[in-house]
C-alpha cells in the first residue's frame, strides 16, 4: 500500500482542515457512520456539538484500529450535522479534537446539514473511508 497522498490542484486555495482530494491504493476499510455516543453503552454523554464530534471521531479511530489501520489511513470523511450554525460555532473546538485524534493531514471531507439523525440526541454522524495495507 502506498501512503495516502493529498491532491491539491495548482492555483487552488489551501483548504483548512481537509484535503481537496486524496489518492491511495490498498485494502478499503469503511466504518459504519459513527455517532458521538459511548459505544460501550450506546448513551450520549454530552449534548455539545464539539464533544459529540470528538467522540464520533474516537469511534471512527477505534473501528480503524480494530481493522488494523489508523487515522493516517483515512482518505474520506462525510459529516452529517443537525445544525450548520452550531457546527460553525464549534468549528475551532472540533478542529482541535480533529488534530488530536486524526492528525494534521486532512482527508477529503464533506459536511452535510441534515434535519435530523436516527438517534434523537445525535448532533453529528461521521462516515469514513480508509485505505490500508492489502
Amino acid at each position: 500500500m502506498s501512503e495516502p497522498k493529498v491532491i491539491h490542484p495548482e492555483g487552488w486555495l489551501t483548504p483548512a482542515g481537509y484535503a481537496h482530494g486524496v489518492s491511495a491504493t490498498g485494502r478499503v476499510i469503511v466504518p459504519a457512520g459513527q455517532f458521538g455516543w459511548n459505544p460501550a453503552t450506546g448513551e450520549f454523554e454530552s449534548d455539545d456539538m464539539a464533544a459529540q464530534a470528538a467522540q464520533a471521531l474516537r469511534n471512527v479511530v477505534a473501528v480503524l484500529r480494530a481493522a488494523g489501520v489508523g487515522p493516517e489511513h483515512l482518505v474520506r470523511l462525510t459529516w452529517f450535522v443537525t445544525d450548520r450554525f452550531e457546527f460553525a460555532r464549534a468549528r475551532r473546538a472540533i478542529a482541535t479534537h480533529y488534530r488530536e485524534l486524526i492528525g494534521e493531514r486532512g482527508a477529503a471531507t464533506s459536511v452535510i446539514p441534515v434535519i435530523a439523525l436516527v438517534e434523537e440526541r445525535a448532533k453529528v454522524q461521521i462516515e469514513a473511508t480508509a485505505v490500508g495495507p492489502a
